[in-house]
């Protein structure tokens, strides 16, 4: 029996939205007639799929889900499953956020309003060991990350995957004692969190914690 026939190749798909999830299986499934294809709602079902099997060649991601601000989904995935590739997939095909995707170690861009023979191509060009994003795009993808903001992603890659959910929920207005409910923690570990946050974000105060990111 051949390499290629042992093994099996293992997509993640991530999209709150059924529909979308059936449309990328189909591209999966004309991409790789023999894959294995899970696909989770969330990004917590997500984490949960990767740490009982870290068997996945390609999770495709949606950036706009419930409980996840911009780039906070692909940012937890690559600083806490680095070896796994990550292409975005999302209605959100401005340059600046395609140029952001990239910045942030995607393996490509794929617009959601593309054909799904191009959603198949796509995903075979990067398995294939290629970045991928849409012709038009390409000046998007060569446009430079300001300093700033490079290492504003640096700080934020430093973060744990709590610290994370706790400055999510800091830049959606909630106070510590909230924050304190919703983790099921105490309120002196929320204050702990939040003081850790700031420290590695290098600013003085939730405010501007907020403004930065």
């Amino acid at each position: 029996m051949s390499i290629e026939a042992e093994g099996v190749t293992k997509f993640l798909i991530i999209d709150d939205h059924p529909l979308f999830r059936e449309a990328l299986h189909s591209a999966v499934e004309l991409a790789y007639p023999n894959s294995d294809t899970l696909d989770a709602a969330s990004l917590d079902d997500a984490c949960q799929l990767l740490e009982n099997d870290s068997g996945f060649d390609l999770a495709l991601l949606d950036l706009s889900m419930p409980g996840v601000r911009c780039m906070d989904g692909l940012l937890h995935l690559r600083t806490h499953y680095p070896r796994l590739p990550v292409v975005v997939v999302s209605g959100a095909e401005d340059p600046p956020i395609i140029a952001q995707v990239m910045a942030y170690g995607a393996a490509g861009f794929i617009p959601k309003s593309s054909k799904k023979t191009i959603l198949a191509q796509a995903i075979k060009q990067v398995m294939n060991g290629a970045i991928y994003v849409p012709e038009t795009f390409n000046d998007a993808v060569e446009e430079p990350i300001d300093d700033r903001t490079r290492k504003m992603i640096e700080r934020l890659s430093s973060l744990t995957p709590q610290q994370i959910r706790v400055l999510n929920m800091i830049c959606n207005g909630l106070l510590n004692k909230q924050i304190a409910y919703e983790l099921s923690v105490g309120e002196t570990t929320v204050k702990a969190h939040v003081s850790e946050i700031l420290r590695k974000l290098g600013v003085s105060s939730r405010t501007k914690a907020v403004i930065e990111v």
